[in-house]
């Protein structure tokens, strides 16, 4: 049973999530405004959010920043009815990770959170520490290091990059990266693979180039129409 925050003002749609997931064994607490969500995020732990972008008081975007400040683990799914591209790319770097646009249909959401809900453990892509360039990779404490700076990532951008760094060279799939890191049931838009490899990117390598001298890293290329491929560098010399 996992304990979900809903935070929605809309009431007809409120009570459909809130009845959809009590039937499926989860615990609900439903918020409609930004600041109710965010004084139950001080109050309480969550699992999971299901966060409606379009609320009366303040924007769903700076409410999915501070709930992922105040508990980085919590997997945050926007709902909303921008449909725009930069928008939805816009939730989905303010901490999201991953989004619905309304009208949604129930099952496709009540699989989405079935498949973030299931812990997936990076031990099962990385057997043992993993290093390339500056880079250390540590699935046991899921820590990820660049020289000796911890890189904080947020669990599926961890997960990814340990996907990535099983098969160092080799070219992944999108259909393999979605199966393996989010869920072999999923259907849906994959642009949040591209988002979470573009901040798996952008951290790695503002930690590289606050190193002195500058570190390197391993990098990832994408193989258009196709996926992604880690190309790891030797290690840093002793």
């Amino acid at each position: 049973m996992a304990n979900l925050l809903v935070v929605e003002d809309e009431e007809k749609i409120g009570q459909l999530l809130v009845s959809a997931l009590e039937a499926n064994g989860h615990r609900v607490t439903w918020r409609h405004t930004g600041t109710e969500a965010l004084d139950s995020v001080h109050r309480g732990s969550f699992d999971l959010a299901l966060l409606d972008l379009g609320l009366p008081d303040v924007d769903g975007i700076d409410v999915c920043r501070e709930l992922k400040r105040r508990q980085p683990d919590c997997v945050v799914v926007v709902l909303t009815a921008r449909r725009d591209e930069m928008d939805v790319v816009e939730g989905l770097e303010s901490g999201a990770d991953d989004y619905l646009t309304k009208p949604f249909r129930m099952t496709e959401l009540l699989a989405r959170v079935r498949a973030h809900l299931r812990r997936s453990s990076a031990g099962q892509f990385v057997s043992g520490t993993f290093r390339s360039g500056d880079l250390t990779l540590d699935p046991t404490s899921r820590r990820c290091l660049v020289g000796d700076t911890e890189v904080a990532l947020r669990p599926k951008e961890f997960d990814l990059l340990a996907r990535l760094a099983s098969e160092p060279g080799r070219a992944v799939t999108r259909e393999a990266l979605m199966d393996d890191v989010w869920d072999r049931n999923w259907f849906g838009s994959t642009k949040t693979l591209d988002v979470h490899v573009a901040a798996v990117r952008r951290k790695l390598q503002n930690a590289a180039e606050a190193m002195e001298p500058p570190g390197h890293v391993p990098q990832i290329n994408t193989l258009r129409s196709h996926g992604y491929r880690l190309d790891a560098d030797p290690a840093p010399a002793g």
